[in-house]
């Protein structure tokens, strides 16, 4: 949380997503409702923060990717008590009458900011008759709401859901580019990390930065700030490859049991 992005500078891996975001924004082309499908840890919830805040920025006089972030409406939104900005899990609100509470509220108009952003996180959880009572308020949206549907398993969102939002994939982060933003906390943090310590930690993470900083944090407190290969290894649970490379030369020459002793 203390390092999550609070602008798109700072989204790791997302160019694509980021590039079309800025061109559909400064050519007045924003959706009524994003769908960002992708695995855990890889920015869907922090995008749509982001985009929440972009679209009530009082820095800008029009919606914006790049919120100022000092506003009171930006300030408010980062402090998670902006009145137009909801956020819903969607794996403990699952049913028809959540959802038509918020279809319901979905018809007054925004508070303070210039739209409504309802933010629903794993979209894919709300039973089907949820996902009904969903679809005419996105087939006619009020022109002030926007919907921002988060989900890892886009096969369980129903098709008459997904054409009618804007999809966007966000991809697993390069295993280098975990690799560099890990070792600029390590330093930020006040520790030290050798270089296959922080190898094996963004190999680790596979492509999750939020994995790949829980892992982190447990090696930071782990090794008192000191973070070398071999306890990373060991509190990863991976074999010394030097151990690995010798088995596997004694079972290729015919040494089984030598190599299961």
């Amino acid at each position: 949380r203390k390092y999550r992005p609070t602008t798109f500078d700072d989204l790791l891996g997302q160019e694509v997503l980021v590039r079309t975001l800025t061109n559909a924004f400064e050519l007045g082309r924003i959706a009524h409702a994003f769908l960002f499908v992708g695995v855990r840890g890889v920015g869907k919830t922090t995008t749509a923060r982001i985009i929440a805040r972009g679209l009530n920025c009082l820095g800008s006089t029009q919606p914006t990717v790049r919120p100022c972030g000092e506003c009171a409406s930006c300030t408010e939104a980062l402090a998670e008590r902006h009145l137009d900005i909801l956020e819903i899990d969607g794996a403990s609100h699952t049913g028809v009458d959540d959802v038509r509470g918020l279809t319901d509220a979905a018809h007054y108009r925004p508070t303070t900011g210039r739209y409504k952003v309802y933010i629903v996180d794993e979209v894919h959880m709300l039973s089907q008759a949820a996902f009904n009572a969903l679809l005419k308020t996105l087939e006619e949206p009020p022109a002030h709401v926007v919907f921002i549907f988060c989900t890892t398993e886009v096969r369980r969102v129903p098709v008459t859901v997904l054409s009618r939002c804007q999809r966007f994939d966000l991809l697993r982060v390069p295993q280098e580019v975990l690799a560099e933003h890990f070792r600029r906390i390590v330093q930020l943090e006040k520790a030290r990390i050798d270089d296959e310590a922080l190898r094996l930690i963004a190999r680790a993470a596979d492509g999750s930065v939020r994995d790949g900083l829980s892992i982190l944090d447990q090696a930071i407190s782990h090794q008192g700030g000191v973070i070398e290969a071999p306890a990373t290894r060991e509190m990863l649970g991976f074999a010394d490859r030097t151990l690995v490379f010798d088995l596997f030369e004694q079972v290729m020459a015919g040494e089984a049991p030598v190599a299961l002793a």
